[in-house]
């Protein structure tokens, strides 16, 4: 992959950070990391396991940090093929300003992939296969998802298979609920990526494509009308969706400076109040309330580090 030679100088001049922990916040877009919790918190309720299935077999903490491995091990290498695009068009970014070099920045995205489907392997076996699948996912977008239009797919499967993941280590079947579960959560993730491609220039291209964010809206109320009995809470989560979901649109639509960026990093919080809706349609209600925490805890992460 050759690079001009002022991006040359610049990664030939970069230092590593040592304790310059905003470095890693920024590298890992940790504020999101709430979101990829929740997933896993609803995975396992939605294949019909109780919190007591996830806590009380030991295999949560495997879980939860093999997720969380994925997800900042994904980031990590999605700075390291973008430098050079970063270089033109991000600047800020840790690796265009010299704060750490491609190289590292690799090596360590590449070794929390290893080490996050080694623990699946342990924990669960057909957990490690979706974990395998996984890590393709998150590879592929990251090496072809400023090369091809239709990357935003690539980034639904990564959050389609953290469903799966999470499910396959409490249960050896694969249930419909999961699997519809899981494709609402990956259509969401579809609509928010295809508006995070536009955020590089804050400003929003074909409208079309958001359509595909009405497909978890339609499942989490079917879930509701199928689920174990009606749930006020499932409904207030599901109106709340409905709501954020339209003021984070009326960001893209209005396309005022900063727009772009501001709805997409409130459809990426957004995640843990779909994962919350379906915990409660399914009678969770307690870990439902958590999927409301990891919310607030990413929007608040978000004013700490930056989300994309």
């Amino acid at each position: 992959m050759p690079i001009s030679e002022p991006e040359a100088s610049t990664l030939r001049s970069s230092k590593v950070p040592g304790l310059n922990s905003r470095v890693w916040l920024e590298l890992g877009r940790v504020s999101n990391l709430p979101t990829v919790w929740s997933n896993v918190l609803a995975g396992v309720v939605l294949a019909g396991a109780g919190a007591g299935a996830l806590w009380h077999s030991g295999t949560a903490l495997p879980l939860l940090l093999a997720l969380t491995l994925f997800y900042l091990g994904g980031m990590y290498l999605n700075d390291a093929c973008d430098a050079e695009i970063d270089a033109r068009e991000r600047a800020d970014r840790p690796i265009p300003r010299g704060d750490i070099d491609r190289l590292t920045v690799s090596l360590l995205g590449a070794g929390m992939l290893a080490l996050g489907g080694l623990l699946l392997f342990l924990s669960h076996p057909s957990a490690g296969v979706t974990g395998l699948a996984l890590i393709a996912a998150i590879l592929s977008y990251d090496w072809w998802h400023k090369r091809i239009g239709w990357s935003p797919l690539l980034m639904g499967a990564c959050r389609f298979l953290t469903y799966l993941t999470a499910a396959l280590v409490v249960t050896n079947t694969l249930n419909d609920m999961v699997v519809w579960g899981a494709l609402g959560l990956a259509c969401h993730v579809v609509g928010l990526t295809y508006a995070a491609r536009q955020e590089a220039y804050d400003r929003l291209g074909a409208a079309w494509p958001l359509g595909v964010l009405a497909v978890p809206v339609v499942l989490m109320l079917a879930t509701m009308l199928i689920g174990p009995e009606p749930s006020l809470l499932a409904l207030m989560l599901w109106l709340g969706y409905l709501a954020w979901g339209a003021r984070c649109l009326m960001w893209l639509f209005r396309r005022a400076p900063g727009d772009v960026p501001r709805a997409v990093v409130g459809l990426i919080a957004a995640i843990s109040l779909y994962d919350a809706t379906l915990m409660a349609a399914m009678g969770a209600d307690g870990m439902a309330l958590l999927g409301v925490l990891a919310f607030a805890a990413t929007l608040a992460l978000q004013r700490v580090t930056s989300g994309t």
